[in-house]
């Protein structure tokens, strides 16, 4: 069964309020859409703990700080409704722009601390728009909890900040990284790659192995990120934006990983800016 694709708020409301009634618990997958197996692996984890799970698909304007990248962002809506049927979601949440950003709206969320490093720095004014537009999707979808990939971990500390200190009632669940068979991190940007640029992409998560492994046996960060980037560099990488090694909690920045830690990268290859972290 197909499920509704709704994009007006009060179509979504009268929905949740159903279920609420009944005593169901709701679960939301916030996503933009161009749908791929790393989003379908959140849909499947909502199924099991939720009894009803929505889909949010929304391109949000708000988190792009390059709109070339805005326009670039594929979008496949008929495909993507194709994706989830056999998951059996309770609805697919479109909104029209103006059920995000109603004419006149002039309200930001913004993150302190967390949203000034890494893509923070890269992507000014970045987690403001993904701060922003989330807390509407909690409170629009009346979610108990929602789902989040690993692949975007700085996101993901993000949403869970912003949604603890504006107490909004909704858990938020951090689901495993899904990869290629290269290992390369699945995303939706990755539809906008080359044969070549995929290969060359691949090569960074095993480099990025390699730095984990060498942390793991005690070694320095510093001199192991610049061997690091000097190989991505090798491997037909344009440009490394960062190497960084960050306490999995604070995302304090760290020599050592002496405690539970996070290595992240960015770095572009064939006109593609790829993110990607792994735990130490």
């Amino acid at each position: 069964m197909t499920a509704p694709i709704l994009r007006r708020l009060s179509d979504l409301r009268t929905l949740t309020t159903q279920w609420r009634s009944q005593g169901e618990a709701i679960g939301v997958v916030p996503t933009m859409g161009a749908l791929h197996q790393g989003h379908l692996s959140l849909v499947e984890a909502a199924k099991v703990d939720c009894d009803r799970v929505i889909v949010t698909i929304f391109v949000n304007p708000k988190q792009f700080n390059n709109p070339e990248d805005l326009a670039n962002y594929p979008r496949t809506e008929h495909e993507d409704a194709q994706k989830l049927l056999p998951f059996g979601v309770d609805a697919i949440y479109v909104p029209d722009p103006e059920e995000i950003y109603p004419q006149g709206f002039a309200t930001t969320v913004s993150v302190a601390g967390l949203t000034n490093v890494m893509e923070g720095e890269f992507r000014p004014g970045h987690f403001d728009g993904v701060a922003t537009v989330v807390a509407k999707l909690f409170l629009q979808t009346q979610a108990d909890r929602a789902y989040f990939g690993e692949k975007d971990y700085q996101q993901l500390m993000v949403v869970r900040r912003m949604a603890r200190d504006l107490d909004i009632p909704v858990q938020v669940v951090g689901c495993p990284t899904m990869r290629e068979a290269s290992g390369l991190a699945m995303s939706s940007r990755n539809l906008r790659l080359s044969p070549e640029g995929l290969e060359v992409a691949a090569h960074k998560h095993r480099i990025m192995q390699k730095l984990a492994q060498a942390l793991k046996n005690g070694d320095t960060f510093g001199p192991l990120a610049t061997q690091a980037e000097t190989q991505l560099l090798a491997a037909g990488f344009a440009q490394v934006e960062y190497i960084q090694l960050r306490c999995a909690e604070t995302l304090d920045p760290l020599t050592y990983a002496t405690r539970p830690a996070r290595l992240f990268a960015a770095a572009w290859a064939d006109g593609v800016r790829l993110i990607d972290n792994i735990p130490v």
